[in-house]
């Protein structure tokens, strides 16, 4: 009886499909790619560039800042950031009878009639050095905020959460409670400012 002989397997084929293959996965593959908040800002409207020219009384401004060390004030006092979403609750439905907190407008509101609104305006300022994790915590924590306003009004107002409201009655929520957030450019502290 003869010697039996196992067929070969070409190798050099099988580095063409290993290449073939992984070409294909990467091509066709969907890699998550970090990406910035979504916020879409609504074009300027020559009321609006009119009042940004107006100069906006202190009173109506929460100061939020965060240093290169992620510390936290509000107002220029040291605070924690599991106090921050409570604080802009307060500052956002004040009356307008303490002088220390921000001023209110009467506006007829579609769907609301008269409503009480705040001129209150969040200012956010962070420092270059601030981590992404803390920058992240305070956004959340103010967005809550805004966001258990609206869901809360809704509630009182409609017997139904915000989410589960109709377009035009959420948009008229969105009027009692606007999102005014401000952020400025980030600072560098690491830099010398000249000053003597």
């Amino acid at each position: 009886m003869g010697k039996r002989t196992v067929p070969e397997v070409g190798a050099g084929s099988m580095s063409d499909i290993s290449f073939l293959l992984l070409t294909f996965f990467l091509l066709t593959s969907s890699v998550d790619q970090n990406k910035g908040m979504a916020r879409r800002l609504p074009p300027m409207s020559d009321q609006d560039q009119q009042q940004e020219t107006t100069r906006i009384n202190e009173r109506n401004i929460l100061l939020v800042k965060v240093n290169s060390n992620d510390r936290l004030a509000i107002n220029r006092q040291l605070s924690d950031v599991s106090e921050l979403k409570e604080r802009v609750k307060i500052f956002l439905t004040s009356d307008g009878r303490n002088k220390e907190m921000p001023e209110v407008d009467e506006i007829q509101i579609d769907g609301l009639g008269m409503q009480v609104v705040s001129k209150g305006i969040v200012s956010l300022n962070t420092d270059r050095g601030t981590s992404y994790k803390m920058y992240m915590g305070v956004q959340n924590e103010i967005m809550k905020a805004y966001n258990e306003l609206r869901d809360e009004f809704a509630l009182t107002r409609f017997g139904k959460s915000f989410n589960a409201l109709q377009e035009e009655e959420q948009e008229a929520v969105k009027k009692k409670y606007p999102l005014n957030l401000s952020e400025a450019e980030p600072t560098d502290a690491t830099k010398k400012t000249g000053r003597k």
